[in-house]
């Protein structure tokens, strides 16, 4: 990426993050900050894990597509960590992908940078649907007295939805989708025009993107490192509820962690358009704490721990931005 491109997302990133602590209105005389630092210590530490699940399931994936040791860990990690803070002060978290993938084509070419950034964001969204799938199945086994007709349906029906998921996830993997993702949106009003003269254009690198898709799920134990990985990720996540359960002197319990985590997640996801899922993952935390019988002003508090972590993670994921270039350490064709 030039230097250009590269001031241009740390400025807006710095920008973002000011409107963030500005907007971030909360009566801090409502949490005892004395008491409960080192939980929010804890909050934010966390999350050094979950992002190093990410980067080694990224790693995995820029490697295998490459074919060999083209990006070390600590590149990996760089770019995880600006990436998701991209994603998170740009609409519709649309931002993170192409800064990634500027950021490797110097590297890799733009074939190899789009199609590991798409196989990465499949893999991510993919273990989503593993965390929701794993919640739906241990609610019952761990809750059964709190389960009723409703409940009993929901999950059968969710059940039924996320195989439908995984089904389409599978023929993704096996033949790529960057064509047929261009294909559908020359049907859309507005946007088919110059998506149909794109997919003309670029037909060729099109077609080797989605050669490139393919090629992961050949090499069965990258791609399932990859998606354990971030299926880790997702579990050590879990424990962010943990400490905040303690901080709020409510008694912790990791399946619980995982519910709430699991349907704040979900709902933040439904309403992706909400700028920074503002209230969004709130009313998920609100509806999850209900059901556990924990007040709904509880999540009131959780967002607050969230929130301040997030902001954090941010502030740290734009400055990481000014690092500079990775070091690529073999070299190889780059198509």
């Amino acid at each position: 990426m030039s230097s250009r491109l590269r001031n241009i997302f740390f400025f807006f990133g710095l920008a973002a993050v000011a409107c963030m602590f500005y907007s971030f209105d909360f009566d801090f005389s409502r949490v005892n900050i004395f008491k409960t630092w080192p939980y929010l210590i804890a909050v934010v530490a966390i999350w050094i894990f979950v992002y190093g699940c990410n980067a080694e399931a990224y790693r995995t994936i820029i490697n295998c597509l490459t074919g060999g040791n083209t990006i070390s860990y600590r590149d990996s990690y760089r770019l995880t960590v600006s990436g998701f803070s991209i994603s998170f002060i740009t609409p519709f978290g649309s931002g993170g992908g192409p800064y990634r993938i500027l950021e490797l084509q110097h590297a890799i070419g733009i074939n190899h940078a789009t199609s590991s950034t798409v196989l990465y964001s499949m893999m991510h969204v993919c273990s989503h649907f593993c965390l929701w799938t794993t919640a739906v199945i241990l609610f019952p086994i761990v809750h059964f007295s709190l389960m009723t007709p409703f409940y009993w349906v929901l999950s059968v029906v969710m059940l039924g939805i996320a195989a439908v998921v995984f089904y389409f996830f599978n023929v993704g993997y096996k033949n790529g989708m960057i064509v047929k993702f261009f294909r559908l949106m020359t049907r859309i009003p507005l946007l088919g025009r110059p998506f149909a003269k794109w997919e003309v254009r670029y037909a060729d690198n099109l077609k080797q993107m989605d050669l490139n898709i393919a090629l992961l799920h050949q090499y069965p134990k990258a791609f399932w490192k990859s998606l354990f990985m971030e299926y880790a990720a997702r579990l050590v996540n879990c424990f962010e509820f943990m400490f905040i359960f303690l901080a709020l002197d409510l008694t912790p319990n990791y399946f619980d962690a995982l519910f709430v985590l699991a349907l704040s997640s979900l709902v933040g996801n439904l309403l992706f358009f909400f700028p920074m899922q503002v209230g969004a993952r709130e009313g998920g935390l609100a509806i999850m704490l209900l059901i556990l019988g924990i007040p709904a002003a509880f999540a009131l508090y959780c967002a607050f721990y969230t929130r301040l972590r997030e902001i954090i993670w941010v502030a740290v994921g734009v400055l990481v931005i000014k690092l500079g270039k990775l070091k690529i350490h073999n070299d190889h064709e780059k198509p």
